[in-house]
Parts: structure tokens; C-alpha cells; sequence
């Protein structure tokens, strides 16, 4: 198997909600360009906070939605239904970003929507997770052959990969 390219935040993010997409995100089936869903969370981001400098992309790796104080990085999201993988994506990203020199940062997230904010700060159990346990999962997973197998949620009907795993 080829060595797994760079961590990204996405994938943080879709390993915490389904290991499958994940695997299908990483092995390039996008199934998302479609989905309403995913459209209205691009729509929120790009009518929200309009004033902020936004898309901070560094080293393709992660995508800082927007930084509107000084230290405070932002994500926006749609909503809560997912909110651990939301709260994981920014600290993969603190985590990210600590690793190259940066720190003293915290995490907000925002959900416009909701008119409500969570902050995110990324602890040292948070630092051994992810580097014991989150990442090399990610790994293992994205090295696979095959899609992990079918697991079935709530919240499998809205997912734009839904098709891919049940039809």
C-alpha cells in the first residue's frame, strides 16, 4: 500500500462521523458536490461573517474557516447533530498548527443558525488521543482495500455517500 498522504481536517472530521465516508472522501468518490446538505452548510459559510478575512489554507492540510480575534481560529457549521466531530476538526487544527510553532491558540465554533458558539481548547489528553489513538485509526483505515463495513445511523439518509453504501 502507498503511505497515507497528510492528515487533513476533513478527515478528522469524517472519521468521527462515519469511518466509510472517510475511506470513500480518501480514495476520491466525492459524492458531496451534490448533496443539499453540503450545499447549504457552503451557502452559511460564504454569507456569514462577510467582514472576516476566510479559507485559511495551510499546507492543504487544514482550512481555517476564518480568524476574527487574535488567537481564536473559527469553523462554521450548520449544526450540532455532529457536534464531537465539529469539536475534533478544530482541534486537529490547534493541534495542527501547535505542531508547527503556533500556540496559545484556542478554537471557536460557530453555527449561525443557532446564534450559539462553542469554544474548543485542545488539552494535553486531547494531544495523546490524537496521536495514539485518532490518527493511526485514520491511517488504518484509508490504507484498507475495501470500505469499512456498513454502519448504520440516524443520520445515514442525509449523507451524501448514502447511495454508495445502501444501493
Amino acid at each position: 500500500m502507498a503511505e497515507v498522504k497528510a492528515i487533513t481536517g476533513q478527515m478528522i472530521y469524517y472519521y468521527m462521523v462515519c469511518p466509510r465516508k472517510l475511506w470513500y472522501f480518501y480514495h476520491n468518490l466525492p459524492m458531496e458536490d451534490t448533496n443539499e446538505n453540503v450545499e447549504i452548510g457552503h451557502l452559511l459559510d460564504e454569507n456569514s461573517y462577510e467582514r472576516s478575512e476566510k479559507h485559511l489554507n495551510i499546507d492543504n492540510v487544514i482550512n481555517i474557516d476564518f480568524i476574527a480575534d487574535k488567537g481564536v481560529l473559527h469553523e462554521i457549521k450548520k449544526s450540532k447533530k455532529i457536534e464531537q466531530a465539529n469539536i475534533w476538526q478544530v482541534k486537529y487544527y490547534l493541534y495542527y498548527l501547535e505542531q508547527k510553532g503556533v500556540t496559545d491558540l484556542k478554537g471557536k465554533i460557530d453555527y449561525p443558525l443557532l446564534k450559539d458558539t462553542v469554544e474548543v481548547v485542545l488539552t494535553e489528553a486531547d494531544r495523546e488521543e490524537l496521536e495514539a489513538n485518532i490518527v493511526p485509526a485514520i491511517r488504518k483505515i484509508v490504507d484498507l482495500v475495501a470500505p469499512p463495513v456498513v454502519v448504520k445511523r440516524n443520520m445515514c439518509k442525509k449523507c451524501a455517500y448514502y447511495d454508495l453504501c445502501y444501493i
